[in-house]
């Protein structure tokens, strides 16, 4: 997973509809996303109730309007809003990762990471034609 990738999730909003599953039905036995935080898990079924598609919650509770490292913290304790934000923690080169972001004081070499990949990502070479395709919806193929 691309570190740059969770970046995009420090801020702004999401749907509730985009995580019912995890809240409500995880392994299709009615259950919870067992990687969530517990604790934290009262306060999301607080705002979404199962049929909710209107609500919105920030991605990164307490900074969503910023563009920081809050979001590591939030990660490192299980509180990331999406299953992608806790597949993080399943591997050893982004759990080390987030937990210097989440640990260190103001996240030591976040925005100097962040200026990296944007230049990697600005070498990335443009799909044009039937090469590529521009989603209507960043995470299901059209």
């Amino acid at each position: 997973m691309s570190i740059l990738h969770t970046r995009g999730h420090t801020v702004g909003t999401s749907h509730c509809s985009t995580i019912a599953i995890r809240l409500y039905n995880f392994t299709g036995k009615g259950d919870t996303d067992p990687s969530l935080d517990s604790y934290y898990v009262p306060y999301l079924k607080s705002k979404c109730k199962l049929s909710n598609t209107t609500t919105l919650l920030e991605m990164d509770p307490g900074s969503f309007r910023t563009f920081d490292e809050n979001y590591y913290t939030n990660v490192w304790k299980r509180r990331g809003l999406f299953v992608s934000d806790d597949a993080l923690l399943n591997d050893y080169e982004t759990s080390a990762y987030v937990k210097l972001q989440a640990q260190s004081d103001q996240g030591s070499t976040f925005m100097k990471d962040f200026e990296e990949s944007m230049v990697k990502m600005g070498q990335i070479r443009v799909l044009t034609g039937s090469a590529g395709e521009i989603r209507r919806h960043c995470n299901i193929i059209n």
